[in-house]
């Protein structure tokens, strides 16, 4: 049996020998080089052709994710399986995003690592458990719901302490409509008031205007 072909990436010497120390002992596991940085990853990777470049995230000159889309990009056929010590939802999507194949944890046991590396080879995906209750949660965690433009408008005039009668002179809309509006958005925030709305989209960013909704109706 061919053994699996790897490339080693992290910035740390003491990591990569670790790592090289982990896999020496697997006959069906071949480490092929190892890079420091991620440039070196993506310039390795495209000469050596690796089965897997088993990738840190935080490097210097270029992090993980990007390497891993250029070398994605290059040949399709180089998995990527990130080990990382971080598992921040910011870092697991952008290695996702950037085609990864698997997201590991650096304390994963050696047999587990060469078992990720055997699955990864085959375009399998491997995620450590934490890692994959973290994707689930996100799945499951409903996005918040976007306000239109017309929405945006009608709070913008709520935070400046506008009456609905006020808003609907503004807009030129009648003010019902503009009651209809804060229905919607009221809904969409899950509150149940102007001044929750207005604090609701303070938070968000969508408003960005100091605000004073002290007048209600």
């Amino acid at each position: 049996m061919t053994a699996i072909r790897v490339l080693i990436v992290d910035d740390h010497p003491v990591v990569r020998e670790g790592l090289r120390g982990m896999l020496s002992g697997d006959p069906g596991i071949e480490v092929v080089g190892e890079a420091g940085t991620g440039k070196a990853a993506v310039d390795l990777a495209l000469r050596l052709v690796p089965d897997v470049v088993l990738m840190d995230l935080r490097m210097p000159d270029m992090d993980g994710a990007e390497a891993t889309e250029r070398i994605v990009a290059a040949n399709p056929m180089i998995r990527v399986l990130v080990i990382t010590t971080y598992d921040t939802d910011r870092d697991i999507l952008r290695a996702v995003e950037a085609g990864a194949t698997g997201y590991l944890l650096k304390d994963t046991p050696r047999a587990a690592l060469a078992q990720a590396l055997r699955a990864a080879s085959l375009g399998e995906t491997v995620l450590a458990p934490p890692v994959a209750a973290r994707l689930m949660t996100r799945i499951r965690t409903p996005r918040p719901q976007e306000l239109t433009s017309r929405e945006v408008e009608v709070l913008t005039q709520v935070a400046q302490g506008l009456t609905n009668e006020e808003i609907g002179r503004q807009l030129f809309i009648g003010v019902a409509t503009v009651k209809t509006h804060l229905l919607h958005i009221f809904a969409k925030f899950g509150v149940d008031d102007r001044t929750a709305a207005v604090t609701v989209a303070m938070a968000r960013g969508i408003l960005t205007t100091p605000s004073s909704p002290e007048r209600f109706d």
